[in-house]
């Protein structure tokens, strides 16, 4: 699920009428990399200050003679997604998916085409769609997640995150994934590291397909959920989604959800907004050494260039805590050389 205090922003950046299309889904690594990645790990990011953040802290904790060094069971590294590992604009891809199972859904709910929020998505009117507020949005995904066994639900996400197209630039979600992330992601796992996913998203709804886009297997994700039921069915037992909220993995909920999934405290944390903060705060308070990156979006031109409202009503409580904390803050238009993996 989409954690409550990003719901409204996510509506804001719904002004214009979204579709999605079908298509096929590209593999991770499709794109031939580019030839100084033979020597370089991180070919897709320029040389400074970032970079070599990153690289002198991974030699630091992997070193054996280091004073800092880490034993690799304890190199854990958990990644933001939406916004951090891949883009989050226009809309939040899990909303896109909540809304396109709306339209799905509607011949068998005919009561849907003059009921709110149901009539804005069926209408395209995002406007009916803001009035609704968190609760409305609540309904959309209550009514479009659940009501499924687990097994039902994971076959709805794989054929639709399979075939579905971004509405601005026509390509698979699965390719609006930060070709930079994808090579830290894999740099780390080559140092010994375990990455993890600790996102506000559905915990179900990112798990059926991380692995071939990230690498990282369906345990190795942590996210929001809604509760689920044993039930023994004439065909055997299942799992059943039912439409109640269980865990929101977002703000303050991403420390608890990494000690209750992962049980260790991370040493590097990543993210992009100020549902990331407590994570990067928890990651920062451990007794060894650190790491914390915030990703800015500052890329109007291949990408999007936007700030984050934070809790306390002004701009990236976040990013403003990273620079005074001295983490490293990613410029994207300065730091990446290209943003997506089907950039030439």
């Amino acid at each position: 699920m989409i954690g409550d205090r990003r719901l409204l922003l996510v509506l804001v950046a719904l002004s214009a009428t979204l579709s999605v299309s079908a298509v096929g889904c590209a593999p991770r690594g499709e794109s031939p990399p580019p030839p100084e990645a033979a020597t370089d790990p991180l070919p897709s990011w320029n040389e400074g200050a970032a970079k070599e953040a990153i690289t002198t802290f991974v030699a630091r904790v992997t070193d054996p003679a280091s004073p800092d060094h880490v034993p690799e069971a304890e190199r854990i590294a958990t990644f933001d997604n939406d916004g951090t590992l891949w883009a989050e604009q226009p809309a939040y891809v899990q909303l896109l998916f909540a809304m396109d199972r709306v339209k799905s859904l509607a011949p068998d709910h005919p009561e849907w085409r003059t009921q709110q929020p149901f009539q804005a998505v069926l209408e395209g009117d995002m406007e009916a769609l803001a009035a609704a507020g968190e609760h409305g949005i609540l309904n959309i995904m209550m009514a479009s997640h659940t009501g499924m066994t687990t097994e039902e639900f994971e076959t709805v996400v794989k054929e639709w995150i399979g075939g579905a197209r971004h509405p601005k630039t026509g390509q698979p979600f699965t390719r609006m994934v930060y070709q930079p992330m994808l090579e830290l992601l894999d740099y780390l796992r080559a140092n010994g590291f375990k990455t993890f996913i600790v996102s506000g998203g559905g915990i179900e709804f990112m798990r059926p397909w991380t692995e071939e886009v990230y690498g990282i297997p369906p345990e190795q994700v942590v996210g929001s959920s809604v509760k689920v039921t044993f039930e023994m069915r004439d065909d055997g037992p299942v799992l059943v989604r039912l439409p109640e909220i269980d865990f929101i993995d977002d703000g303050a909920g991403k420390p608890v959800g990494i000690h209750s999934h992962i049980g260790r405290r991370p040493i590097a944390a990543f993210g992009n907004s100020d549902g990331d903060l407590q994570m990067l705060q928890w990651t920062a308070a451990g007794d060894g050494p650190s790491f914390c990156l915030y990703v800015h979006h500052t890329d109007a031109d291949r990408e999007w260039a936007y700030d984050r409202e934070s809790h306390v009503g002004g701009l990236d409580e976040g990013l403003k805590e990273a620079e005074a904390r001295g983490w490293t803050v990613v410029d994207m238009k300065k730091d990446w050389k290209r943003i997506f993996p089907f950039e030439q």
